[in-house]
């Protein structure tokens, strides 16, 4: 609503100063009529508002999103980024290296297909999502990025500094 117009009216458009006094101008206080004649108001905004708030919401300072990718997504798109050069997808013969932890991805879940064989280096993956890439011939290795690939370079970098 544009109130700029209003600028020096009064009542904004109220009608008299008494008209926009009082709960009963808003239909209550609060919560009131929400399962009522405020239903639509909560429908329409998704009852994010508090309308309706069962159980517990953790803390979003607790809480840390975990990036997904399914292993049907990885299978399609291996061909793709091999031939685009990306740095944490190699080749040998018929065996893809997938190294999905300096992507950021912290786990690796079981919907779609395997057709390749696929040696995928994650965080952590479903029991389907292993299983299919067993199954395809490939391989799991569940690696932190601080243990594997990070701790190899630095340990590296100590020796040649001695």
């Amino acid at each position: 609503m544009n109130t700029k117009k209003y600028r020096g009216s009064r009542t904004c458009g109220g009608g008299t100063h008494k008209n926009r006094r009082g709960a009963g101008n808003r239909g209550g206080r609060g919560r009131a009529g929400a399962n009522k004649h405020h239903f639509i108001v909560a429908m329409r905004e998704g009852f994010r508002k508090g309308y309706i708030h069962k159980g517990f919401r953790r803390p979003a300072a607790v809480v840390s999103p975990t990036f997904t990718v399914n292993v049907g997504e990885l299978d399609e798109l291996v061909d793709y980024l091999f031939e685009n050069e990306a740095e944490y997808v190699e080749k040998e013969g018929d065996l893809y290296k997938v190294n999905l932890t300096h992507v950021g991805f912290d786990k690796v879940l079981g919907s779609g297909k395997v057709t390749k064989k696929l040696s995928v280096t994650a965080p952590a993956f479903s029991a389907s999502a292993a299983a299919k890439i067993e199954e395809a011939g490939g391989e799991c290795i569940e690696c932190d990025e601080c243990e594997c690939c990070c701790g190899d370079e630095e340990s590296e970098e100590e020796e040649s500094e001695e």
